[in-house]
């Protein structure tokens, strides 16, 4: 198992990851435990928590997964199905947003600048102090997205009721609702800032919204409306894994095998979407009943999870793949040399 270090990471637009609030990634580090759900009570397939391998910055057993039991958000006696988030008839003023009083309290020493730049850059339509305001509050959600993301939503709540016509504004919104389990406020959110953007780096997220709140038919529907081309890569991936479980959800494991199934499922490189990518095919292939092959693709998905660990950690011993290739090339491709060249030689 080797890993480039860089590769899959700061590539720019074209290699960009989605963004967590304030420009991060929005998917946390691989969990065993994370791959697509079918719809049965948890705890009839081993748990498989990848921090008790020690594992630094891992996701803690119990964790909110991208993949929905079943389709249905865990939200009490609160139904997103009561709520159809297909037309949003409040695009801009965000009726749910908490009124000013309510607003969380921004720390001290909170800085406007440890904004991601690129989302900083939207928000030089604003007012100076109101731009700095909307920042200090997806820096606050940024921050709390995975130890506290009801306060980061509160957060993602002011910076919206701001400045609502800001794409990365909403997407924030979107991401941390989505984190609490408001899987139609997610989607209706995702559906604004597409509006706004003209973005798709959210559509693993708006079809794994339409799983939330019971719809895999339409998630899948969703999921095919797009060319995969035209998406970045590791976009594609976490969009397959998405459709992997709306398959599940309707009962078609070997469809969500086949959609596992992308030139990205290699287990000889690590990639950032890798462990999570092995482990969903690991645990397709264990509701198929191949459990011998899903323990090799949950080996390769904590294998690709080291690997990406020691890389970060600036591992001395890290190692790039390298690749070689044979170039057919006939007598007349090569130049001979000329007088100079063969002086410069001597």
């Amino acid at each position: 198992m080797s890993d480039s270090g860089d590769r899959g990471r700061g590539q720019g637009p074209a290699g960009q990851e989605p963004r967590r609030p304030g420009g991060g990634n929005t998917g946390g580090r691989y969990d065993r435990n994370s791959g697509p759900a079918k719809g049965r009570p948890e705890g009839d397939r081993p748990q498989r928590n990848h921090a008790e391998r020690g594992g630094a910055g891992r996701k803690p057993e119990g964790e909110k997964r991208l993949w929905t039991s079943g389709g249905k958000p865990a939200r009490g006696d609160r139904d997103a199905r009561a709520v159809d988030p297909e037309e949003d008839r409040d695009p801009f003023n965000i009726r749910s947003v908490r009124p000013r009083h309510d607003d969380p309290e921004i720390p001290e020493g909170t800085n406007p600048k440890d904004l991601d730049r690129i989302a900083g850059n939207e928000l030089k339509t604003l007012a100076k102090d109101n731009a700095e305001g909307v920042a200090q509050h997806l820096v606050m959600a940024a921050r709390l997205i995975e130890t506290d993301p009801e306060l980061a939503h509160r957060h993602a709540l002011s910076a919206a009721r701001r400045a609502g016509r800001i794409g990365v504004v909403r997407e924030t919104l979107a991401i941390t609702a989505y984190a609490i389990g408001d899987f139609a406020l997610a989607l209706r959110e995702l559906r604004t800032y597409r509006r706004i953007t003209g973005r798709d780096d959210q559509l693993a997220m708006m079809v794994d919204s339409e799983r939330g709140i019971g719809r895999p038919d339409r998630a899948l529907e969703l999921g095919r409306s797009v060319p995969r081309s035209s998406l970045s890569v590791p976009v594609q991936v976490e969009l397959a894994i998405a459709m992997s479980g709306a398959r599940l959800d309707l009962g078609q494991p070997d469809l969500a095998l086949i959609e596992l199934q992308i030139p990205q499922l290699n287990a000889k490189t690590a990639f950032s979407y890798s462990p999570n990518l092995f482990a969903a095919y690991g645990a397709v292939l264990e509701e198929l009943g191949r459990d011998e092959e899903a323990e090799v693709w949950f080996g390769h998905a904590d294998a690709a999870a080291d690997a990406l660990e020691f890389a970060e950690s600036g591992g001395e011993d890290a190692t790039m793949e390298i690749i070689e290739e044979e170039l057919e090339y006939t007598e007349g491709d090569v130049e001979a040399p000329n007088e100079d060249d063969a002086r410069r030689n001597d």
